[in-house]
């Protein structure tokens, strides 16, 4: 028997699962008019889509289900939903790049109430 290739998390496995949201096929039953259940999956709508990040001046194809197509655009670029996420919903592959972002982004500091003068 031949020793199987150990893959590291740079290897890009093809699963079904968005890079963003990080949606997942769920399990369920298909229900006859008989009420006979047969196992069925639910698949999540994937999309490969090119996104451009505007700060790293550089573009790069990512699964994504629609609904992260949706929530990018509500956001209004790349860069900015990257930059809100939460990692843990993140591929590997897009959590190094949120790194890289958050690195060159310039930061801005929110306004406090006590700050304001009346």
């Amino acid at each position: 028997m031949k020793d199987l290739p150990l893959y590291s998390g740079a290897v890009n496995i093809m699963s079904k699962k968005c890079e963003l949201t990080g949606k997942i096929p769920m399990k369920g039953h298909n229900v006859s008019h008989a009420n006979n259940k047969t196992k069925r999956r639910f698949l999540p709508n994937l999309k490969k889509v090119k996104f451009t990040s505007e700060l790293l001046k550089r573009s790069l194809k990512v699964t994504v289900s629609n609904a992260g197509v949706r929530t990018v655009d509500k956001k209004g670029s790349f860069d900015e939903f990257l930059k809100t996420v939460k990692n843990k919903n993140l591929s590997p592959r897009l959590k190094k790049l949120k790194k890289s972002i958050l690195i060159k982004s310039p930061y801005v500091k929110k306004a406090t109430p006590s700050s304001k003068s009346a």
